[in-house]
């Protein structure tokens, strides 16, 4: 459960230019301030270093690495083209806020700014012998950064632009967030069974996606009004002035209202942060974009109906459940025929023409009803009998049929042939 400043700085963490400012700093400052440290080498290890030595290497790195961030920019640029035309816009994002591109560019601008900012120091006689030498050692350890950042970008950029990485990294995200939501599946509140108990409602003053709640927040203004609070949105909800984002046990002040107003981060997009469907929905977009006439990708649609399964399975698995941390806020639970909903509503309506794609969502919907869990069994069999009947209407061979509803009585019984 994260605090709103917290998850503001986590949010902050993964955008591109703060990790690139972030190397630039420690590059500039690498450069400047070595002779601060000078002084404490053993006198005299200088004289064995030239200037002109030193300036040579500088400048090769300096120039080499502006080609070489110039050419990553192009290149990162370019793989979030072709997922953002070949899978989701939403899977571009996560690849955006992948760490080892944003330090494999971090890396190359920082470098480039490191040897141009050295370069002037040394022409204005900035550094002492001494100095020059330790600038030379730090020369060598940001040559070794270099080599094995590049060594591992170009791995990286081989993959960045695959549909399989999109998956791979939508996926990712989607059972971490699962994973937290199953251990502290009310963000650390109580739950809250639906019926609304209170009688003075919190409402948006704007339209927007809940992205965050700030439970600790709610739990101080609950506890300064002395009872109980029902948050009515979860994080991925829809919200607009007239509906409320919680319940409160009493008429609050117009500085509680604010309060509670403020502990809901309402932004224009989704996130994935605290919103487990999120990942499923745009895991479904991009097995539906591959389904499309323009597309006609069947295989992917395969590979994300597997992926869907990780993601789905995470809810069954058993984990340590969170204590409440914020016993007076009550909070909804998500259930399973949304979460089932999210994943193959839209597979099981493109894919209804498709028998590969309907044969693997049927022996995935078994296998996600034999976990025993009774919400996934009925889930399942509701999402099964719904794309065997849209199935029937697009598909013209009776053998094509008979697969499929053979495949779909396994899902009914909870057996796998």
């Amino acid at each position: 459960m994260q605090s709103r400043w917290h998850w503001i700085v986590a949010r902050l963490g993964r955008r591109l230019w703060v990790k690139v400012s972030l190397y630039v700093v420690l590059a500039i400052a690498a450069a400047l301030c070595t002779p601060l440290v000078a002084p404490y080498l053993p006198p005299g290890l200088g004289t064995y270093l030239g200037a002109d030595s030193l300036d040579d290497v500088l400048k090769i790195l300096a120039s080499s690495m502006l080609v070489v961030a110039t050419f990553s920019i192009s290149g990162m640029l370019a793989a979030f083209g072709s997922i953002v035309s070949t899978a989701s816009p939403r899977a571009a994002r996560l690849l955006i806020e992948d760490s080892k591109a944003q330090n494999a560019l971090g890396t190359f601008v920082g470098s480039f700014l490191f040897g141009l900012v050295a370069i002037m120091a040394l022409s204005a006689d900035y550094y002492s012998n001494d100095g020059k030498l330790l600038l030379f050692a730090i020369t060598i350890v940001v040559v070794v950064l270099i080599v094995g950042t590049l060594l591992n970008w170009i791995d990286l950029l081989s993959r960045l632009g695959q549909i399989r990485t999109a998956i791979d990294f939508v996926a990712d995200r989607a059972i971490e967030t699962a994973r937290m939501r199953r251990d502290d599946p009310f963000l650390g509140g109580q739950p809250f069974a639906g019926e609304v108990m209170l009688d003075y409602p919190i409402r948006a003053k704007r339209i927007g996606y809940v992205q965050h709640i700030d439970m600790a927040a709610l739990q101080a203004v609950a506890e300064r009004l002395g009872g109980e609070m029902q948050v009515a949105v979860l994080p991925g909800a829809l919200v607009d002035p007239t509906q409320p984002l919680a319940w409160l046990v009493r008429a609050p002040s117009e500085e509680e209202a604010e309060h509670v107003r403020a502990a809901f981060g309402i932004d224009r997009q989704r996130s994935f942060d605290q919103d487990p469907r999120f990942g499923l929905i745009v895991l479904s977009e991009i097995g539906c974009k591959a389904l499309s006439p323009g597309i006609n990708d069947p295989g992917t649609a395969i590979a994300v109906i597997g992926a869907l399964m990780r993601a789905l399975g995470v809810w069954t698995e058993r984990g340590e459940e969170a204590e409440p941390r914020c016993p007076r806020v009550q909070v909804p639970s998500i259930s399973a025929e949304d979460l089932f909903d999210d994943a193959f509503l839209g597979l099981g309506t493109y894919g209804a023409a498709h028998l590969a794609v309907g044969i693997r969502l049927q022996k995935a919907l078994v296998s996600l009803a034999r976990t025993g869990d009774a919400g996934f069994v009925r889930a399942a069999q509701h999402q099964s009998a719904l794309a065997l009947k849209r199935a029937r209407q697009a598909l013209t061979i009776e053998e094509d049929i008979a697969r499929l509803e053979s495949a779909a009585k396994q899902v009914a019984t909870g057996r796998a042939a």
